[in-house]
């Protein structure tokens, strides 16, 4: 009777038993189906989840294209080319806020601050930074190298002290601007902000080249892996991605060319008393522009200082390529080279020549058309011929010759000369931001407010410098047309560009296009040597041993849509040496004062203030490329100067 019951427990048992295993196996089961689902279907999630939590990346800096200077220009120099502008190595100092615990974070800013030199306002920012919810907070930028080993050597204490990540405070290595000469090319260089886009982390450049080479000298960033563990370094860390390095922009300024150009419109400048001045070397030959300086200076390492005062702001453009004025007297061997022009076209039609260079022209009798006030002469001389018309700066002579030109060979014509012999009315095409294309006149065009561009006066106007305007670089394009024997020379500041891998991408080959007979520009060139001999106005562009041919420039510049009788902008161009030109060399010093200066007089004139800088430039430039001098005894054109003299006196004495 007994034996049933017993046998119905064991039935039950063994039931309950089968239930516990079912329910164990499907735990077990479904903990089994779980690990699969993270450890194999959702293997990604979890592994950033713990990347995340453990690991992180910074960016590996690149180092953004270089800028060097020219190589040997000489054969007695050994100067390789020069990196005028480098990247030092620096860091930013990054927190990682989740890693700290709220009782280090006040001790940490009390030993911080001191290292870093904060004031108390720049303590509050930085402690603000603690508190956010974040795996990395910026709290410090563009440190040096020693200042990092300091700031790790506190920090390894304290950390071990604190029980906190050794990288909880970790450093980025980035790459600053630096310019081992200083304000040298400042304004053409130019620099980059401190700051970069929040969205490329590419560097904003302020202007100059490197703004206009910005796509080529940029990098691309690489990547750096980083752990978040006590005992993980500060500077290990595996670089996932390697980062890639800017183009290299090879220029052709050379240095030492570049500080005598420097020095010598500073000092000129300050002597006349002027607002500013400029100074542009050019290879006559290349069009390479050896140097190209500006004061007062700008210092790219300052560039927040010249942005926030309006006053500097100026001083950070090239005024030689945005700054457009009217030449007034330097056009004058242009015209005259455009007169000579007319002449053979003259000739080659079987007609006659509209003037002859070496005749008596009295200027007294020249009647220019269409004209309310008559043009005056500075100089009180009747009767000229082209070479005394040039050495006296003859408006009257100059104007009457233009006025034959375009009375036989039409307007169109003149001014088809000045646009594409000479290049006025279009950009250079030099490799800088901001150049101005200037302005020239064009008949039947009209300005805004309905009246013509082109009247009757404007081709005496034109011949002279006035109406139309241009900037420094233009007019040495134009003028190395004149000194090269005829060719259209393009100006360059660049002569190749070099990519990370050390390969040649851009190599610049100089361009010569004809485009003035050479039997012009040799008259021209003799004529213009008059201008720096005894008598002419640029005397004092005196280069000892070396011929040279240059033409001075006083304009007024326009104040509330006049000509302001007392402001002017004071130029002289010359070439040296005059035959077979090494350099040309344009000076600009703008607003000397009209008012003479005790001891000097007064300064204003171009070939009082401009034309002594040329002198002083292109006499130390010639002596350190070793060029020859070709007069070395000071015996060209004695008898030539001094037959012209007799000649003057002969046709104009009372």
């Amino acid at each position: 009777m007994q034996a049933e019951p017993t046998h119905r427990v064991r039935i039950q048992d063994k039931k309950k038993l089968v239930i516990v295993a079912f329910f164990v196996f499907c735990l077990f089961s479904l903990l089994i189906l779980q690990f699969f689902k993270i450890q194999v279907v959702e293997c990604d999630k979890w592994q950033q989840k713990a990347r995340a939590q453990h690991q992180f990346t910074i960016a590996e800096p690149f180092h953004r294209g270089v800028f060097y200077s020219s190589g040997n220009l000489s054969s007695i120099h050994e100067d390789p080319p020069q990196a005028l502008v480098v990247d030092l190595p620096m860091f930013h100092v990054y927190v990682d806020p989740e890693s700290l615990t709220e009782s280090s974070k006040e001790p940490m800013m009390n030993a911080l601050a001191p290292i870093m030199g904060w004031n108390e306002q720049m303590i509050s920012k930085v402690r603000k930074e603690f508190d956010k919810k974040s795996r990395s907070r910026k709290i410090a930028t563009w440190i040096t190298h020693e200042h990092k080993e300091e700031i790790e050597t506190w920090w390894k204490g304290f950390a071990r002290r604190c029980k906190l990540p050794s990288n909880a405070i970790y450093f980025v290595q980035d790459y600053k601007r630096s310019y081992p000469y200083g304000k040298m090319l400042g304004q053409v260089l130019h620099t980059i902000r401190e700051d970069k886009d929040v969205l490329t982390h590419q560097a904003i450049p302020t202007g100059g080249l490197e703004y206009s080479f910005n796509q080529l000298l940029q990098g691309k960033e690489g990547q750096r892996l980083m752990l978040r563990s006590p005992k993980f370094s500060l500077d290990r860390g595996d670089v996932l991605q390697l980062p890639q390095n800017g183009h290299d922009i090879y220029l052709t300024i050379h240095p030492f060319i570049q500080a005598i150009a420097e020095e010598e419109i500073e000092r000129g400048v300050q002597l006349a008393q002027a607002k500013s001045g400029w100074a542009v070397v050019m290879d006559v030959n290349t069009g390479d522009i050896l140097a190209m300086a500006q004061y007062p200076f700008f210092y790219p390492a300052e560039y927040r200082k010249y942005y926030a005062d309006p006053s500097l702001k100026e001083h950070t453009k090239v005024k030689a390529i945005t700054d457009c004025y009217e030449p007034g007297s330097m056009l004058k061997p242009l015209s005259l080279a455009i007169a000579l022009k007319a002449n053979k076209e003259r000739e080659l039609r079987g007609e006659k020549r509209l003037f002859d260079p070496e005749a008596k022209v009295d200027v007294g009798k020249i009647q220019l058309p269409g004209r309310k006030v008559p043009m005056k002469d500075t100089s009180t001389a009747r009767f000229l011929n082209m070479n005394m018309a040039l050495q006296k700066s003859s408006n009257l002579y100059i104007a009457g010759v233009i006025q034959k030109v375009v009375d036989t060979l039409g307007e169109k014509w003149y001014k088809e000369q000045l646009e594409e012999v000479f290049g006025f009315g279009k950009k250079t095409g030099i490799e800088l931001p901001s150049e101005t294309a200037g302005f020239l006149p064009s008949p039947g065009k009209c300005y805004p407010n309905g009246k013509l561009q082109w009247s009757v006066p404007t081709p005496g106007c034109l011949a002279i410098g006035y109406n139309l305007l241009a900037n420094g670089v233009q007019m040495l394009r134009a003028y190395a047309v004149i000194a090269s024997g005829g060719y259209d020379i393009k100006p360059s500041l660049v002569k190749k560009i070099v990519n990370a891998d050390n390969q040649v991408v851009y190599e610049r080959t100089p361009s010569r296009k004809l485009v003035l007979d050479s039997a012009i520009t040799d008259r021209v060139i003799e004529a213009m040597k008059f201008v720096t001999k005894n008598d002419g106005l640029a005397a004092r562009a005196d280069i000892p041993g070396f011929t040279r041919a240059g033409k001075t420039g006083t304009s007024e510049k326009i104040r509330g849509g006049t000509y302001a009788k007392n402001v002017h902008v004071a130029t002289f161009i010359g070439f040296t040496p005059a035959k077979e030109a090494k350099i040309a060399i344009l000076v600009g010093i703008d607003e000397p004062p009209h008012a003479p200066i005790p001891g000097l007089g007064a300064m204003y004139f171009g070939g009082k203030c401009a034309a002594p800088v040329f002198g002083k430039i292109a006499t130390r430039v010639l002596q350190y490329l070793g060029t020859p001098p070709d007069d070395p005894d000071h015996t060209d054109m004695v008898q030539e100067v001094k037959t012209l003299k007799n000649l003057f006196w002969q046709w104009n004495k009372r």
